[in-house]
């Protein structure tokens, strides 16, 4: 059975692009606060990988968000 939707992986990192580049931030900025690879948060953000639900958190608290807040789709 295969569980993953690429669509809603990408529509995730488009949202969590959106939401750095709002602050300003780039994508270093927001990988070195996060403690995890730059490439690592490229991938996210091109929704090339689905990600684990805590790099989810600390991406969330590297943006000042709440982990929710990353999947509010607009």
């Amino acid at each position: 059975m295969n569980i993953r939707n690429p669509e809603y992986i990408k529509q995730f990192g488009l949202n969590l692009r959106r939401i750095r580049k709002e602050q300003g931030r780039t994508r270093l900025d927001v990988a070195v606060a996060a403690g995890i690879d730059e490439t690592a948060l490229g991938k996210i953000e091109r929704g090339e990988v689905n990600t684990t639900i805590s790099t989810v958190e600390v991406l969330a608290r590297a943006l000042n968000k709440h982990p929710g807040e990353l999947f509010y789709f607009k």
